[in-house]
């Protein structure tokens, strides 16, 4: 698993990424998937020990069978990921590694508590939550909530956030639930996701990206005259 895989493979599993993400609208397209390859690339610039490419196409393949694009049957088989990565020819071992490292990662496996246990998957969980962190995250996390599989519903203030949500509520089969908002989904996911990184690197980029959706959420519940949520929302932080 040590050999390097090369370039042109990389960039054959990036076309098949591209094929299925390219036109997708709810957040998950190549635009993020360039984001999360940027970060992850940083993160290991300062964990020499990852696996440069083996992390790469993990992060490019890490969505191609997100269970809210094409369900969740078809996310436990990883059916796309090992379709591209067979194609490009990548080596059998490498493939295994990269399943794993998409299998034990997301904000909804880590509910029922599956996490990484590699470097490289901690390396691509740490980016990819840290994307949905900051400007970058609050624009997707609002392309989501008006996108087919949200739940259009940008703000309710009777709808409050469930923020002990359990797996079975955040998914429930569905690609929405009950209480799902663009401002809930803060409560519900968001903001906890500084709390569970785990590499330094992530560590620090997710608290500088937090700290944006905290002072967003303060100036949205003011002019929305609100007063009430931002005083759940000092309640939320102070119990973190």
């Amino acid at each position: 698993m040590s050999e390097r895989i090369s370039p042109e493979t990389i960039q054959k599993v990036r076309h098949g990424a591209e094929e299925i993400l390219g036109t997708d609208n709810s957040g998950h397209g190549m635009d993020h998937v360039e984001r999360v390859y940027r970060l992850a690339m940083g993160f290991v610039d300062e964990l020499p020990d990852a696996q440069r490419d083996v992390v790469a196409l993990g992060v490019l393949l890490h969505d191609v069978d997100d269970y809210k694009l094409v369900g969740k049957e078809k996310a436990e088989q990883l059916g796309n990921a090992t379709k591209i990565m067979e194609a490009a020819g990548v080596d059998f071992e490498i493939q295994e590694a990269v399943r794993e490292m998409i299998a034990t990662m997301g904000y909804s496996k880590s509910l029922r508590g599956v996490r990484p246990t590699t470097l490289e998957g901690m390396i691509l969980s740490d980016a990819d939550m840290c994307d949905a962190l900051g400007a970058s995250g609050t624009i997707r996390c609002l392309q989501y909530a008006v996108s087919d599989k949200g739940s259009g519903i940008v703000f309710d203030p009777e709808i409050w956030p469930n923020v002990d949500i359990t797996a079975g509520q955040y998914t429930g089969g569905k690609t929405t639930h009950d209480t799902d908002s663009f401002v809930n989904h803060h409560f519900e996911k968001l903001l906890k996701l500084p709390g569970m990184m785990l590499t330094e690197p992530g560590k620090r980029e997710a608290v500088k990206r937090g700290e944006i959706m905290v002072k967003f959420l303060r100036a949205y519940f003011e002019e929305q005259n609100v007063p009430d949520w931002n005083e759940f929302l000092d309640k939320y932080l102070a119990s973190r």
